[in-house]
């Protein structure tokens, strides 16, 4: 039977790895480098937010952000992203990858700018600022996702397609680890100045008046590195898979591509035209969607959404577990520039040894062990770990074994990100049709963010100790770290046992991975498996 496949997409499907995969990695992987960087810069800076603007005179410890202001600012971008995920993943389908592709960008280099403008000196005045740019921020950084997934996935080749798509989400471990970095270098820095003392020593001089300017240069970096790549961004042509599949311009498709892979394509308007009349047109509402994707997208959604409570969850209230296991010295030892080193410093440690290396072994590994594996493999591990932390808690409290709990915290996250914390954003751009392929992964990443605000602000809650000396003033009694790490571990099975309900798409075209292909002398669409 006559090949479905048009030209210009086999010539996508069997290029050979060449310069412009790694263009398109880098470009669309600075921005999900940016917003890994706003999305977690945040964690660094909170405490510094509660001493300078919630500090009560007299009191024997510094002052911390109020839980209602603690969530606000924690989960106010996570907001933001979820709506801007849904948005622009249906936007992108609407108008094109690339043409939105620009739009997001330029929100989030105008709001991470923004943020670091704090209007009036009031603590109401300036977090209420702040909260308001990063929602948008947030907006803009929730475009991202879906678009970076999807222009990745539609211009890579079939045989590593998943590590091309795996490297652009990888710029996430190098975003977060920067924003620790930055922390590191823009403390100390300060600290060289001004020689705070701890707060039990002065509470007054522990915080100097310009350290404020510490949070502020902290999360306006987030804009430089996205800044960069506008311009090439705006250079890459549309995706030859929506030029040809939704505008039906093959010779437009061919034209951008001859010049992306640097040898004549043909066009072919009638075998496209052959091609459109057969394929599928049904909608995202429709019963048709359910009954061939319906599974699908519920595996996608429901994978992200269990993932990224503990994944979100941990790195927001990292700072107090590394606090209750004495990897950081009590606030009231520490001036208020130092603790921002130390808060940075193991944030860079955690990042540097688990988070980023489970990236790349994503990226090295995808495309031979395959997408289903690496993400279940991924979710037994981290419940595996977290039981394993979450059991013998105390036991991990005491000095001599605070080490080990460094060491499995950390490899909890390596396997978070060499398993669901990546396929969970590659397998989206690839199982469903092209016309609905942005939407489906905004509606996937979308369901992962409503994690992350379950994790960012209902575990901020129950995190909390039961003893009141153990935990920061104004919040309730909690089940405590213990517990919490416990359930965590049982959320991530959960993960393990939904992701069955994920197809493998190693080796495959998009279009057979998505259940396109078609021959042209078929009546009805073939559908893949």
């Amino acid at each position: 039977m006559p090949s479905s496949q048009l030209q210009v997409l086999n010539a996508l499907d069997v290029a050979k790895t060449q310069w412009y995969h790694f263009t398109a990695i880098v470009i669309a992987g600075m921005g999900f480098f940016t917003d890994s960087y706003d999305l977690f810069s945040i964690s660094v800076v909170t405490k510094l937010l509660g001493r300078l603007y919630y500090q009560v005179p007299g009191a024997p410890k510094p002052g911390v952000l109020p839980i209602n202001v603690t969530l606000a600012v924690n989960g106010v971008a996570l907001c933001g992203t979820l709506a801007g995920q849904l948005f622009f993943g249906w936007l992108g389908d609407k108008l094109g990858r690339k043409k939105v592709y620009g739009i997001t960008l330029i929100m989030m280099v105008i709001s991470s700018l923004a943020s670091g403008f704090s209007i009036g000196y009031s603590a109401k005045s300036v977090i209420s600022t702040l909260c308001f740019f990063r929602f948008w921020l947030g907006f803009g950084i929730g475009g991202d996702y879906p678009l970076s997934a999807t222009i990745m996935s539609e211009y890579a080749n079939r045989k590593t397609r998943g590590s091309f798509i795996a490297a652009v989400f990888a710029m996430q471990g190098f975003g977060i680890l920067v924003g620790g970095i930055a922390g590191l270098i823009v403390s100390a820095g300060f600290e060289s100045h001004y020689h705070s003392p701890s707060y039990a020593k002065d509470p007054v001089s522990s915080c100097p008046p310009n350290a404020d300017y510490i949070w502020c240069i902290i999360l306006m970096f987030g804009a430089i590195p996205a800044g960069l790549t506008y311009y090439w961004r705006m250079q890459m042509p549309e995706t030859a898979r929506y030029t040809a599949l939704i505008t039906k311009n093959a010779k437009k498709a061919a034209e951008d591509m001859s010049k992306v892979l640097q040898f004549d394509i043909t066009s072919e308007p009638e075998k496209l035209e052959q091609l459109y009349v057969q394929r599928q047109s049904f909608g995202l509402f429709s019963w048709e969607f359910v009954r061939i994707y319906g599974l699908r997208l519920l595996g996608t959604t429901s994978t992200w959404f269990l993932l990224d409570i503990g994944f979100y969850s941990q790195n927001l209230f990292q700072k107090d577990l590394f606090s209750s296991i004495g990897w950081l010295p009590p606030a009231q030892d520490m001036s208020a520039i130092r603790e921002v080193y130390k808060i940075a410093r193991a944030q860079t440690l955690i990042t540097l040894c688990g988070t980023v290396p489970g990236y790349w072994f994503t990226v090295a590994f995808i495309d031979i062990i395959g997408r289903f594996w690496i993400q279940l493999m991924g979710f037994i591990m981290m419940s595996t770990f977290m039981l394993a932390l979450g059991i013998p808690y105390h036991h991990w409290q005491q000095r001599a074994h605070r080490i080990g709990f460094i060491i499995m915290y950390t490899l909890t996250f390596f396997f978070a990100n060499f398993g669901p914390n990546a396929t969970t954003f590659v397998l989206p751009a690839e199982i469903f049709p092209a016309r609905l392929r942005s939407t489906c992964h905004g509606i996937s990443a979308a369901a992962g963010k409503a994690g992350a605000i379950v994790g960012a602000f209902g575990f901020l809650y129950i995190s909390q100790e039961k003893n009141p000396t153990l935990r920061d003033p104004g919040y309730p009694a909690g089940i405590g770290k213990k517990a919490t790490l416990i359930l965590l571990s049982g959320l991530n099975l959960l993960g393990a046992i939904f992701t069955l309900l994920v197809p493998e798409t190693k080796g495959k075209t998009l279009e057979d991975a998505a259940g396109e292909a078609i021959e042209l002398d078929d009546e009805v669409p073939r559908q893949s498996a």
